[in-house]
């Protein structure tokens, strides 16, 4: 009868010839049924009934806890601009770069000429000392690719182009919470946080360790500008238990919104536009890896 209780619940039965199940405390993880088997000849529908019940009970224990897992929402950290800086090491004359290059445009009243490329889609701001600042990039192997196409690009022009002090100068990252902050209590409890809502609608709260800057919403979304992807990434795990404890519950409204995006996004097939630009940052990674970091032998 034991065995058949289990195989209810679609777990195959262990005899020992005698029809009996061995080991069943194992099997089930509930001592309470083992002590009670020695009544089986005098209660056996009983037992029956209560294995069967304790079973549906953790059968339905996991089916709430799955459900649980599923419904929590995760945080993306999503990189918008990765900006790094490097020096070619000569002078640059700009009206020979603007004359003669490509997709160039010179801003006399600056003193420096804007260069962009398509792959990866990032430009550069060049001044005539030999500093090249890039902007545009959404990763750091991104930002070294375009970096040092930019010195080939100046390089074909006739420079004597050495590809020198690169560093990334600054990341910008985004995410969004899965609840609301009462940014005015999260203010008034923190002395690091700057609160100006007559100009500016967001929080302004800055860290030491990790270095990083940060401006929190009450819709939830935070923004981070840190040096690096890695600091972005230690800002959020640091203000995700701060800001929690100054959640604000959204209305049903707001739930059934974010379900609906959620959904959304799930069913959604990616579009021409994003599959080509996935396609291009393998392309760039590839060409990254092959070439050793990117390395030019033409450009120290």
């Amino acid at each position: 009868m034991m065995a058949t209780a289990i195989q209810k619940n679609g777990i195959k039965s262990l005899s020992n010839g005698n029809g009996l199940v061995q080991d069943l405390q194992t099997l089930t993880g509930y001592s309470d049924v083992v002590n009670t088997g020695c009544a089986v000849g005098s209660g056996e529908h009983g037992l029956q009934a209560g294995g069967e019940i304790d079973l549906q009970q953790e059968y339905q224990e996991e089916l709430v806890q799955e459900q649980q897992q599923t419904d929590e929402p995760e945080i993306d950290i999503v990189i918008n601009n990765v900006v790094c800086s490097f020096s070619v090491r000569c002078h640059l004359n700009l009206r020979e770069i603007a004359l003669n290059g490509t997709n160039v445009e010179y801003r006399k009243e600056n003193g420096m000429i804007t260069m962009k490329i398509r792959r990866p889609y990032t430009t550069a701001s060049i001044w005539s000392s030999g500093k090249v600042t890039c902007t545009g990039a959404t990763s750091e192997i991104q930002a070294k690719i375009a970096a040092r196409r930019f010195a080939r690009c100046l390089q074909k022009l006739g420079f004597n182009v050495r590809f020198n002090n690169y560093r990334v100068v600054n990341v910008l990252g985004t995410c969004c919470m899965p609840f609301g902050i009462k940014i005015n209590t999260f203010a008034k409890q923190h002395r690091n946080a700057e609160y100006e809502p007559e100009l500016h609608p967001g929080l302004t709260y800055k860290l030491k360790q990790p270095k990083a800057t940060l401006k929190i919403f009450s819709t939830g979304s935070i923004t981070v500008t840190a040096p690096s992807v890695d600091h972005v990434q230690a800002a959020i795990e640091h203000i995700f238990p701060l800001v929690y404890d100054f959640r604000k519950e959204r209305t049903h409204d707001e739930l059934q919104s974010l379900k609906r995006r959620k959904h959304n996004q799930v069913d959604e097939e990616p579009t021409a536009t994003t599959t080509k630009k996935l396609v291009t940052e393998q392309m760039c990674t590839e060409v990254y890896v092959r070439r050793g970091g990117g390395c030019d032998s033409e450009i120290d």
